[in-house]
């Protein structure tokens, strides 16, 4: 072999030497999970999720993965879940797990807005308004900004009384309204109780304000005995026997 050869021959091997190396390399690489997968597999999850929970669209936004990140490829589909703890909407943590055996589990922070129909004041009510249908309107708002609870439903409110005032356009929360009184205090109700196939109605005095479901205690006419009954409808509390 001449100089010339074996020079070409040594070139050779150095370029099949490098080429080994750089494939070497690249299946290294392809043994470490794909952090665009994990991605894509907790906003697939949170989007599921939130949709579940409330009508309207939903917008997630994941934080970052570390670059630097390295995890074992896994063989078998990814779990995202839910960590204990973890808020619904707004500000909140998924996971992501690989469920071979030796797997690896990852959080990652997100943001979960959903956007629907909440209920708003029409115009302006003061403290005993009674709540009607018409006073109320249909306005979408970020759900994951109100933290004090709304309301979608107008036959759900309709009927209850106004505990403060509230102004127009204002968002209807569990804290500005209550149910009504339906037995008050001193007044004669009608007292129901059941035993068996035996119903018996009488009369009584409430010895407190009441709300549908409310437990109450109740002075029986004639005996004056003092009896505890469940506020069912207007004026009227089923005995407790």
């Amino acid at each position: 072999m001449n100089p010339s050869d074996f020079f070409k021959f040594f070139m050779l091997l150095s370029i099949f030497g490098l080429h080994s190396q750089v494939t070497q390399a690249g299946q290294s690489t392809a043994g470490w999970q794909d952090r665009a997968a994990i991605r894509t597999s907790a906003e697939s999850y949170l989007q599921a999720t939130a949709g579940s929970r409330h009508e309207g669209r939903t917008k997630v936004r994941l934080g970052a993965l570390d670059p630097r990140l390295r995890l074992k490829a896994c063989q078998t589909p990814l779990d995202s879940f839910t960590p204990p703890g973890s808020r619904p909407l707004g500000n909140t943590t998924v996971g992501v797990r690989c469920p071979d055996q030796g797997g690896w589990t990852i959080y990652i922070t997100a943001r979960i807005d959903t956007f629907g129909p909440v209920l708003v004041s029409r115009q302006p009510m003061i403290r005993g308004d009674i709540v009607q249908a018409s006073d109320l309107i249909d306005v979408e708002h970020n759900l994951a900004n109100l933290p004090y609870g709304y309301y979608t439903n107008s036959d759900v409110v309709a009927g209850m009384v106004v505990k403060r005032s509230i102004s127009a356009s204002a968002i209807l929360t569990p804290q500005m309204v209550q149910a009504p009184k339906l037995v008050r205090r001193g007044e004669r109700v009608i007292l129901i109780a059941e035993t068996g196939n035996l119903k018996i109605r009488s009369t009584g005095k409430v010895l407190s304000d009441g709300k549908s479901g409310d437990f109450v205690r109740i002075e029986a006419a004639g005996s004056r005995r003092i009896v505890d009954g469940i506020v069912i409808s207007q004026g009227v509390v089923k005995v407790t026997l």
